[in-house]
């Protein structure tokens, strides 16, 4: 069985790496082919180019990127019929991914399912007819989504979020955290601005100005800031500049699962963070972590998408549990002032959080068959 991917940032390639090891226990011959990153390359997946090139998100950041993305679209799709695998899996990033998909099935009818429904609750509502069009079957990550594409006409199977399945530090390696960091007793926040440079660039300074407000209402805050590996440099440079320069857990001179080890420590140990809009939300969910989503973007970007916006919300948490308890700073509210005294209240009153995001991962599928192995099992149902 071959199998060709697709995927563009680094929540999908956590995906396609989960949904590859799935595949593996039930199809221990298969062989995989495409797009994605370092998780996906442990399953043995020889990337075609960086896929990093693929993270770009917003309207206005990606014009300046039109015509490279354009060029490795139609690479892409040439790599597709070229192979001519049993199956198709594009993984989020559904700009880019759908485009294949179309470009591909202009000329073949190979099977394609797409990982990750497109948030047609949120905005976009037509996306739901126009993957239909192109993709015979989406994998959900979110409960409340197959009716919305069930209703375009394409199967939809909710195989739960790869979040409930990830490990939780210990105790012991919290405590180790703190030890080898000198942070003893003192309260810890995290703050995280972002896997890719666009989101980094536009929102490591004003961060950094929160934290030091926040450091000023509470003088024995420790501040961490986890980097993501593609833009590690980039955060080190930055937050140097800070007021009070933070500790940064840079991945780059680590192995993978000491990274990982690292990160998941560093989680289980903060008080509150403070946090860019998208998946690692539900990371912080998963550790019970309070937190603070913060999240701006070009002028254009933002009258584009405020105005398409079907939800108030943009945090998985307040929309898994139908509440408003993650307190989000977004565009025009993109201000340090009034972040860091939410960041502050947070703090001092974590317990109304922490009993949603438990309720966020049972909805999600804690406790169940591991998401990876799901998603796999519903892409061979598809396939028949």
């Amino acid at each position: 069985m071959k199998v060709f991917l697709v995927a563009g940032e680094l929540s999908g390639d956590r995906l396609g790496g989960a949904l590859m090891e799935g595949l593996r226990v039930l199809v221990p011959d298969v062989e995989f082919v495409g797009v994605g990153g370092p998780l996906m390359a442990e399953q043995g997946l020889e990337s075609l180019f960086p896929m990093d090139e693929l993270s770009v998100m917003g309207i206005a950041e990606v014009l300046p990127k039109y015509r490279h993305l354009l060029a490795r679209m139609h690479q892409t799709a040439k790599a597709v019929l070229e192979t001519k695998p049993d199956v198709l899996i594009t993984i989020d990033s559904p700009d880019f991914c759908l485009r294949v998909a179309k470009e591909v099935r202009k000329v073949s009818h190979i099977r394609t399912v797409h990982y990750v429904a497109p948030s047609v609750w949120a905005w976009r509502p037509k996306r739901a007819d126009k993957m239909a069009k192109v993709v015979d079957q989406v994998l959900a990550l979110l409960p409340f989504e197959p009716p919305y594409m069930e209703r375009a006409g394409v199967r939809c199977d909710f195989v739960g979020h790869p979040v409930v399945n990830e490990p939780v530090a210990s105790a012991e390696d919290v405590a180790a955290f703190r030890a080898t960091h000198a942070i003893g007793d003192a309260p810890v926040m995290l703050v995280l601005p972002g896997s890719r440079r666009s989101e980094v660039n536009r929102l490591a300074a004003a961060f950094g100005d929160v934290a030091a407000r926040v450091q000023a209402d509470i003088p024995d805050l420790r501040v961490v800031v986890p980097a993501a590996a593609p833009v590690a440099e980039m955060v080190t440079e930055i937050t140097a500049s800070w007021e009070q320069p933070p500790l940064v857990l840079d991945p780059r001179d680590m192995t993978q699962d000491a990274a990982q080890v690292e990160k998941r420590a560093a989680f289980a140990a903060a008080d509150v963070a403070l946090a860019a809009s998208g998946t690692v939300s539900l990371e912080l969910a998963a550790g019970g972590t309070p937190t603070v989503i913060a999240y701006d973007m070009s002028w254009l970007s933002w009258q584009i998408m405020s105005r398409m916006a079907l939800i108030d919300t943009v945090t998985l948490v307040n929309l898994v549990t139908d509440t408003r308890l993650i307190p989000e700073f977004l565009g025009p509210a993109f201000k340090p002032e009034d972040i860091a005294p939410a960041v502050v209240d947070v703090l001092r009153n974590p317990k109304a959080q922490k009993d949603v995001m438990d309720l966020t991962m049972q909805r999600l599928g804690r406790g169940d068959e591991a998401p990876g192995l799901r998603a796999a099992r519903a892409v061979l149902d598809g396939m028949g």
